[in-house]
């Protein structure tokens, strides 16, 4: 796990000040969209499929960054849409920062060189460009060609500023352990991006591609065969250990969505942000009348095949710091990572 050491000593300071408040759901991080619109139209996703009046639509920074502190949230990742579209992302990004908020702005990377001067490095700011492959799998996938190359000059750029990057790559039942294990060699070894995340895809209801998701057993088979040799420990992933245990089979959890809550132009979105039943104005109405009980594998059939960090990575995280020993286990994971 390749989480900075300051950044994991605030998470793990927050989750204990939840225990001795006796908080039963609180949220680990918070997925904020000011913005549904994108400069790309990418076959798996369900966000950009919504009428021309609300792609037009920008979330006024006020309420972006009031919606973050009212959930008390230690981190915050902004989506979309391609959040670099929204005029005023700087201006979000660094109010959250003065808050002292972990602020991950994910991207495809198609504007980030030219918005590159509005923004400065931080602790507190990343940017998480997302990568699904090399090349030409990226390129296919967001039906664009040269969005790939355009994506690693960017990272190299924000690098050489001194900005953190991390990346976040989405695989498909297209994909195999090959193909997993070449992007993220190449984003680990040759562009040494400072962590990255992964995750199975999940089958958005609207998007145009629905032939490609992952089942449960085509994850934990692909990620097994992918992690083996080493590759696991060897690469930077910003997942904690008993979440990669769950990736390959080794341990199940259910699911926890309302750890990292969604809001976006609508609001608070039930239950997570890859499923929609509806919104509310309020984090107090999200946590206190959705009925939090009905929603994960085995209880509603949307989940069937989810294994989505948003509903198990705080499982997982739960599940760490209330064990000894995989609290110890992850603790050494970290500082390991941070050499």
């Amino acid at each position: 796990m390749a989480m900075p050491l300051r950044q994991s000593i605030k998470v793990a300071t927050y989750l204990f000040e939840q225990k001795l408040r006796k908080r039963e759901k609180f949220p680990l991080i918070v997925e904020l969209e000011p913005l549904f619109a994108c400069n790309l139209a990418c076959e798996g996703c369900g966000k950009i499929q919504h009428p021309a009046g609300v792609l037009k639509q920008r979330m006024p920074v006020a309420q972006a960054v009031g919606a973050v502190l009212e959930s008390g949230a230690p981190m915050v990742s902004i989506a979309g849409g391609e959040p670099l579209m929204h005029p005023q992302i700087d201006e979000i990004v660094r109010q959250l920062v003065a808050k002292k908020k972990y602020v991950f702005l994910c991207t495809n990377a198609m504007l980030m060189r030219k918005k590159l001067d509005k923004f400065t490095p931080s602790p507190y700011f990343a940017f998480a460009v997302h990568i699904d492959g090399l090349r030409e799998r990226h390129d296919e996938s967001v039906a664009k060609e040269g969005v790939f190359d355009e994506a690693v000059e960017a990272m190299k750029e924000a690098k050489r500023r001194g900005f953190r990057v991390t990346t976040n790559s989405t695989f498909f039942n297209t994909d195999t352990p090959q193909t997993v294990i070449e992007v993220l060699n190449f984003l680990n070894d040759e562009m040494k991006v400072d962590e990255m995340m992964i995750s199975p895809a999940y089958a958005y209801e609207k998007a145009p591609d629905q032939e490609h998701f992952l089942g449960v057993e085509q994850t934990r088979e692909l990620f097994k065969k992918s992690f083996a040799g080493g590759n696991r420990s060897r690469w930077r992933l910003n997942h904690s250990p008993l979440f990669l245990d769950f990736l390959e089979g080794k341990a199940d959890f259910p699911c926890t969505a309302w750890a990292i809550p969604n809001y976006s132009l609508f609001g608070w979105q039930r239950p997570c942000y890859l499923m929609s039943d509806g919104y509310v104005p309020t984090y107090r109405e999200l946590i206190e009348d959705t009925d939090w009980d009905k929603y994960g594998r085995g209880k509603d059939p949307r989940c069937a095949n989810c294994m989505a960090h948003c509903g198990y990575e705080p499982t997982a995280v739960l599940a760490t710091m209330g064990s000894l020993k995989e609290s110890l286990r992850a603790a050494r994971e970290t500082i390991g990572g941070n050499r």
